[in-house]
């Protein structure tokens, strides 16, 4: 592979990714105006973001198997159709109701190009170069939370909240020109693949019983659903808690991400060093004790809006370690099944920050504790499912290495 064809790879594999967070920052800065044009209130609002997630857990589990059974670019293609069809719905929608089930049938769309994208990581290069992969389509991907929420705050300010909505099925247009154009087949069509529910079942089963995919994609799972409580509830902290306005909401949110996309790149010198499990183990430790450490300063009304950024920049450098090593370790012993268990890891990853998102939009007093208080429950439990499926992955790896050896003998 020349270093051409690579970088193309890495670029358009990276949009696909970033669709579905660029669709979840952009908006962010129009909650007030929508709450105010929709005639209700912001924490509602914040339930088309919940339904976002919803949408995205949902259709991965959906598209998994359709990737496996028909490659990957005709699922893609639907999925993307869908997703500019439901932007432009958006766009044009006049009722909070209405927007939240357009918001289901958006991510359902847009998450075609993420579970895609991700099994297409598996299919292109090499398992020992997976996590590096991970790591440059995490840099593609963190342009989005650095230009979506700033531009979003300006576009809203000038034009209303509909433009942003126009702007991303101009997105999905572009994207789905490039797909069709310049993305090759990674994976043929596998005809054995059975579309009735109980194989399909019987498959996501054969995946889960994997101890190395079930302990590290819940751990990278629940470890990233404390961005997503940051994504859900940094609106109300920032405007209503600290009173910014949208433009410097989506600034303070852009330099938030240089935490997030540092990370994932420096990941990779780490990486020459330390095996992906050493990395995963240590970043979540720091992310625990730095969001226990927050939420103590936000119960006793100790933060201010710098202390506040700082806090949250460093627990997104950690959330930055954490993913990409876990979603490498979670799909490495898989090729033929990379579709199912990427679907498998993205509806985990989503599920969970469906919940935390949902927790949030409960609570409408402004308030930073329940965001805080989210992201250090999302790290402990974390940790523990980390420490408690090594020791599942140890027996299986002993139970191998004893049938090896007898099979010597």
């Amino acid at each position: 592979m020349t270093k051409k064809t690579y970088f193309f790879l890495i670029l358009i594999l990276g949009s696909l990714t970033a669709l579905g967070p660029f669709s979840i920052d952009m908006y962010l800065p129009g909650f007030p105006a929508i709450a105010k044009d929709l005639h209700t209130t912001a924490a509602k609002v914040s339930l088309s973001l919940s339904g976002f997630f919803i949408g995205i857990s949902f259709g991965q589990l959906l598209y998994g198997p359709l990737l496996d059974r028909f490659g990957r670019k005709k699922p893609l293609f639907i999925g993307l159709c869908i997703y500019i069809i439901a932007s432009i719905g958006c766009a044009l929608t006049d009722s909070i109701e209405g927007l939240i089930v357009l918001r289901i049938i958006q991510a359902i769309g847009s998450c075609a190009a993420t579970v895609a994208s991700v099994a297409m990581v598996r299919d292109l290069f090499p398992v020992n170069e997976n996590a590096k992969v991970f790591s440059l389509l995490l840099l593609v991907v963190g342009v989005s939370p650095m230009i979506a929420p700033t531009v979003g705050g300006y576009v809203t300010s000038a034009f209303g909240w509909h433009a942003v909505f126009w702007i991303l099925a101009v997105m999905g247009v572009a994207i789905l020109a490039a797909t069709i154009l310049w993305l090759p087949d990674s994976y043929k069509p596998d005809k054995s693949m059975s579309l009735k529910p109980g194989p399909i079942i019987q498959n996501f089963i054969a995946v889960v019983r994997e101890p190395q995919f079930i302990t590290y994609s819940l751990t990278g799972a629940v470890a990233f659903a404390g961005l997503f409580a940051y994504v859900s509830g940094s609106p109300l902290v920032f405007m209503e808690v600290f009173h910014t306005n949208e433009q410097t909401y989506g600034w303070i949110f852009a330099f938030l991400s240089v935490g997030f996309i540092g990370s994932s790149q420096l990941n990779t010198l780490f990486l020459r060093k330390f095996s992906s499990e050493q990395v995963v183990n240590l970043a979540l430790i720091c992310q625990v004790i730095i969001s226990f450490t927050f939420l103590a300063a936000a119960s006793n009304g100790l933060l201010t809006l710098p202390t506040t950024i700082v806090f949250l920049f460093f627990f997104l450098c950690c959330v930055g370690y954490t993913y990409p090593n876990a979603a490498a370790l979670s799909l490495a012993p898989f090729s033929k099944n990379a579709g199912s268990a990427s679907a498998l890891m993205g509806a985990f990853q989503m599920g969970a920050g469906t919940l935390i998102s949902i927790a949030i939009s409960l609570f409408e007093v402004p308030s930073i504790v329940p965001m805080v208080g989210s992201m250090a429950i999302s790290a402990s439990i974390a940790l523990m499912i980390l420490l408690v499926g090594r020791r599942f992955i140890t027996q299986k790896v002993a139970v191998q290495e004893g049938a090896d050896a007898g099979v010597m003998h």
